[in-house]
């Protein structure tokens, strides 16, 4: 099995929409640390899991320095990120996003 890692910092604003008060109701901002984790037992056909630079393309050229609540379809809680990154990375099966120093949600496929 093959496994690759790839980390990158992003910074955007979101709101959470909760069933309770919550400061996160309204707009903030975080420097965000997303790590994408794949593997695959085959490498494609250059060598690689999947490119890194494909896999930065796709995170931090959708998201960097955006309001997520305006180009995501879905409440933008740590947790709903990590899920929604796996799914659209090829051969990921692991996501952390960090959106500050003691607060990290995991998404890990089984």
């Amino acid at each position: 099995m093959y496994y690759v890692k790839k980390r990158m910092e992003i910074s955007g604003a979101h709101f959470l929409r909760l069933d309770y008060q919550s400061k996160c109701e309204n707009l903030h901002g975080h420097n965000w640390i997303i790590t994408v984790h794949c593997k695959s037992a085959e490498l494609n056909v250059d060598g690689m899991v999947v490119d890194f630079t494909h896999i930065k393309k796709m995170i931090h050229g959708r998201l960097d320095h955006q309001n997520l609540n305006e180009i995501l379809d879905f409440n933008p809680t740590a947790e709903n990120m990590a899920r929604w990154i796996c799914d659209i990375v090829p051969n990921c099966y692991r996501v952390d996003v960090q959106e500050s120093e003691g607060n990290i949600a995991s998404y890990e496929r089984d």
